[in-house]
C-alpha cells in the first residue's frame, strides 16, 4: 500500500505563518488586505492562484508570490505547528506503508518543516510546487509521486488531504481519496468527492489499516 499525505489542513497547521506572510505581501506592493476567511478558503491552492483571487492583477502576481516567500522563509518553522496526533499517524502509517507527500506548498520549504519536526524521514518523496507544471488538482503531482516511488502499478494506492483539490486531483490520477476534517475543506464539499471522511489524519491512517 502507498500512502501519500497532502501538508496543510492534514499534517500542519501553518495558517499564521501563511497569514502572515500573505499580509506582508499585500502590505509591500499597498494592496488592501483581503479578508482573513478569504484568504484560508484559499489555502491548498498555489500562491499564485490564491493571490489573483484575491484581486492582485496577472502581471504582478510573481511579485507578490516572491514576497510573500521572502517572509514565509523567516517565520515558517516559529509559526507553524503540527496538527495533534499527525506525527503518531505518520509513524504509524509507516508499519504497514510506503509514504509519500504530494503538496502545493513549495517542496524546499516543505522539507525544511518536516524535517525541523522529525518526519522527514518517513516519506520516500515530496512532490511540491516547484517539481510540477499542473499542481492539483491535476493528477500530475500525484502520478510524479508514483514514478518516483516505482509505484505507478500499486493497486492499493490513497492520498489523504482536507481539500476538494485532493480529493479531485486522486480521481484524475485514478487513486483513493480519504479526506480530514481538521483543515480548510468543509465537510458537506468533501462529501461530493469521498465518503472516507474523518476527524483528523490519526483517524484516516488507523482506518486505511484496518
Amino acid at each position: 500500500m502507498i500512502i501519500l499525505f497532502d501538508l496543510d489542513g492534514t499534517v500542519i497547521d501553518s495558517t499564521e505563518a501563511i497569514l502572515e506572510s500573505f499580509y506582508k505581501a499585500c502590505q509591500k506592493f499597498g494592496f488592501d488586505k483581503p479578508n482573513k476567511e478569504d484568504i484560508k478558503a484559499l489555502i491548498g491552492y498555489p500562491l499564485d492562484v490564491m493571490f489573483k483571487e484575491v484581486g492582485v492583477k496577472d502581471e504582478k502576481v510573481w511579485d507578490f508570490v516572491d514576497a510573500y516567500k521572502e517572509h514565509y522563509r523567516k517565520i515558517s518553522t516559529k509559526k507553524t505547528k503540527m496538527l495533534p496526533n499527525a506525527t503518531q499517524a505518520i509513524k504509524e502509517a509507516k508499519k504497514f506503508a510506503r509514504l509519500g507527500v504530494v503538496t502545493t506548498k513549495t517542496a524546499r520549504y516543505s522539507k525544511e518543516l518536516l524535517e525541523h519536526f522529525g518526519v522527514l524521514e518517513y516519506f520516500e518523496t515530496l512532490v511540491g510546487r516547484e517539481d510540477v507544471t499542473h499542481p492539483k488538482p491535476h493528477k500530475e503531482p500525484i502520478e510524479l509521486a508514483l514514478k518516483r516511488m516505482n509505484g505507478l502499478d500499486e493497486k492499493e494506492v490513497f492520498i489523504i488531504g482536507d481539500t476538494k483539490l485532493d480529493m479531485i486531483s486522486a480521481k484524475n490520477a485514478d487513486i483513493k481519496s480519504v479526506a480530514v476534517l481538521s483543515g480548510y475543506g468543509l465537510e458537506d464539499e468533501l462529501k461530493c468527492y469521498t465518503n472516507l471522511i474523518f476527524d483528523d489524519v490519526y483517524e484516516a491512517v488507523i482506518a486505511l489499516k484496518s
